[in-house]
């Protein structure tokens, strides 16, 4: 059996239009992930009481179960949980009117969010300590310190990691498929139930998937340069921060 490039050519062509809200299901996810992980990073550094078991048990659980899983926990899920409460409040919405890409959105966010925990948590630890006391000296109060100090150059050693999140949450929205959200592989699967050439519209999938990574892989190196040589960090020529 020949490989029907013409067909790959063709199914090239009609995935570039999907993938719009595979960026959208990415980075809408990578957007809260972050937020997560910057909340729960900070939790877990200072010890905040109450909080921070639950958040030693949350970034557990995630890492310790299959993106999959999540999925489906999320989607077979919330729908009870909404639909009781709905019962109980007397709503009139019901589960069946929420959009079924808002559940790949918070599947994907829980997800991201215990592993960037983990990425923000080893970039705030990278500080050095004199710059945190410093800052105290001059009267900063521990937000000011956080936002004006710490942050910045955290962000700065996180953005290697901060890529391959991206990266991956790119490649996790393919699981967005399972659920029957229209993206690149569910167009890419029912392309190929069409024409029984499953190679052939894979391959275009595999293609696009490529070429958008590599997309964010040069615009977060250009980010990681430019930051790293405002923020004057370590390995960055002092005539380049000029």
């Amino acid at each position: 059996m020949a490989f029907d490039f013409p067909f790959m050519v063709e199914a090239l062509f009609k995935l570039m239009l999907k993938i719009p809200i595979s960026l959208e299901i990415t980075f809408v996810s990578l957007i809260f992930g972050f937020l997560i992980g910057v909340a729960v990073a900070l939790i877990r550094i200072y010890r905040v009481k109450i909080l921070c078991r639950p958040a030693d048990f949350y970034v557990s659980v995630i890492r310790g179960t299959p993106m999959l899983l999540h999925v489906y926990t999320v989607y077979l899920g919330i729908p009870l949980m909404f639909d009781a409460l709905a019962k109980y409040a007397g709503w009139s919405a019901r589960s069946k009117d929420i959009p079924t890409i808002a559940f790949i959105f918070i599947a994907l966010s829980v997800n991201s969010g215990a592993y960037m925990s983990e990425t923000v948590r080893s970039g705030i630890l990278a500080v050095q300590k004199g710059e945190i006391e410093a800052g105290y000296s001059v009267g900063m109060t521990t937000m000011q310190v956080l936002r004006r100090i710490v942050l910045p150059q955290a962000l700065v050693v996180c953005l290697p990691n901060l890529c391959n999140s991206i990266v991956s949450l790119l490649h996790g929205s393919a699981l967005a498929s399972f659920i029957g959200v229209s993206e690149i592989t569910n167009t890419a699967n029912m392309l190929a139930g069409d024409n029984w050439k499953f190679f052939e519209s894979f391959v275009a999938a595999a293609i696009l998937y490529w070429g958008c990574a590599i997309v964010i892989e040069q615009i977060m190196g250009y980010l990681e340069r430019k930051m790293a040589r405002r923020c004057g960090a370590p390995g960055v020529p002092a005539s380049s921060a000029a």
